[in-house]
């Protein structure tokens, strides 16, 4: 029962450190010399040695690289007319469907989180326009921020995903094959937003208010004019990596310099916007690598105190059944959603988890696909869900009407883990044919 104890007392430290307010880096790596001084009983030049080293090997891999560039990319066309490009491309296509523009937050977010990577910046972007755009048109209010914070998560699981990219370097997956293993889910949520708002509208038509308006073929050309630069970087980047020609790395950087080719033809371009949209990035990528670097501090101070082989041990003397293992996951994850963000999240289970998925024969590359999803469940569940706050901030909304609003999508999200984990080849047949 050491095992528990051990993990016990990390859990204890974690609570107090964050607790206290420090950042969340810091507190990973106080966790991690705590642990190795007061139970590993090392020295304190050994800790220093191993922290030295680790911190050098996590931050030096190249493919962290990705993650700054696909981050900047996203804060320009965060601070362009892209976004409202998008909804007047979606909003003629989308005029013969029950719900109408409603599902403008549901393919504006798909199409976007395939140029982004991050949720907040998917969820900020299209809400940003719709929202009030949906508001001015008499749209249900309820469907409109639930549907959107459903629909900005996918930020973190269509690819390009820096959620995505941490996994594939924690767990020394391909990220290419993590990319293709999100495209599927990717959509299968998006088709039950959909089709949870169809239905919706089918049965209270007043949700979305009728419309004579017929749109002729002309708008709809028009439309797909709008969603030219969207779908021209789509192609770029994922076209790069899918075909072998670019890593994701590389395609990152082509990504942010077609970015900038399209500002400028668009008359969008000014130093400004550069110079906004750089410092944004520097500020979250810092963030972002900040935690990963302590966290692989904190997966070897794991690792030295043989907490994973452990826990091995102690859950197969359990004798759960592969599918029970991933209910007790599951649960474990939406527990760890109401107190910390999805980056969080991963680096500091994954080194205890991954073990126990590999031992109970799930495939590395679905149980990434499966993690992106508990994530994007956490950041729909208060208090620390970050789309309820951006969405709270764009409507002025109440934090409990938001999650009100939010809570079927999370269901459905939750049925998207239950058809994934059922059925593993919607993940894993786009990979398989790489």
């Amino acid at each position: 029962m050491d095992v528990l104890m051990h993990m016990g007392l990390m859990l204890a430290l974690i609570i107090l450190f964050l607790g206290l307010g420090t950042w969340v880096f810091v507190g990973l790596f106080l966790v991690a010399i705590s642990s190795l001084f007061f139970i590993a009983d090392f020295s304190i030049d050994r800790i220093g040695f191993i922290a030295r080293s680790v911190v050098w090997r996590s931050a030096s891999a190249w493919e962290l690289s990705a993650i700054p560039l696909f981050i900047w990319m996203g804060e320009i066309i965060f601070r362009t007319d892209i976004s409202d490009r998008l909804f007047r491309g979606l909003s003629p296509l989308v005029q013969w469907m029950p719900g109408r523009l409603l599902h403008t937050n549901v393919l504006g977010c798909t199409l976007f989180a395939a140029v982004s990577g991050s949720t907040s910046a998917t969820t900020a972007t299209v809400g940003k326009i719709t929202t009030t755009a949906l508001a001015e048109r008499s749209y249900n209010n309820a469907l409109s921020v639930g549907s959107l914070a459903g629909a900005g998560s996918l930020g973190l699981l269509i690819p390009p995903s820096i959620v995505m990219i941490i996994y594939g370097v924690l767990a020394e997956v391909s990220i290419s094959k993590l990319f293709a293993a999100g495209i599927m889910p990717g959509l299968l949520v998006a088709f039950l937003y959909s089709s949870y708002i169809i239905v919706r509208c089918v049965m209270s038509p007043q949700l979305a208010p009728a419309s004579d308006e017929r749109i002729s073929l002309q708008q709809c050309l028009s439309g797909l004019k709008d969603l030219l630069p969207i779908v021209t970087l789509i192609v770029l980047v994922l076209g790069g990596i899918y075909s072998g020609i670019a890593t994701p790395s590389e395609a990152a950087a082509v990504g942010v310099m077609a970015t900038f080719v399209l500002i400028i033809l668009m008359g969008s371009f000014s130093w400004d916007i550069v110079i906004e949209a750089a410092m944004g990035a520097v500020k979250t990528s810092c963030m972002v690598c900040s935690i990963l670097v302590s966290a692989a501090f904190l997966s070897t101070a794991i690792g030295y105190l043989h907490i994973p082989v452990q826990l091995v041990t102690l859950i197969e003397s359990m004798a759960l059944s592969p599918y029970g293992l991933l209910l007790i996951l599951a649960a474990f994850y939406i527990l760890l959603g109401f107190f910390l963000d999805g980056i969080s999240i991963i680096v500091m289970s994954l080194p205890i988890t991954l073990p126990l998925i590999l031992q109970a024969g799930f495939d590395p590359i679905w149980y990434g696909v499966f993690l992106v999803l508990m994530v994007e469940l956490a950041q729909m569940t208060p208090p620390v869900g970050f789309n309820l706050f951006i969405l709270q901030g764009l409507t002025g909304q109440s934090i409990g009407r938001v999650v009100q609003a939010a809570f079927p999508f999370f269901i459905l999200m939750c049925i998207a883990v239950v058809i994934i984990s059922l059925f593993p080849q919607v993940v894993l047949v786009l990979p398989n044919m790489m």
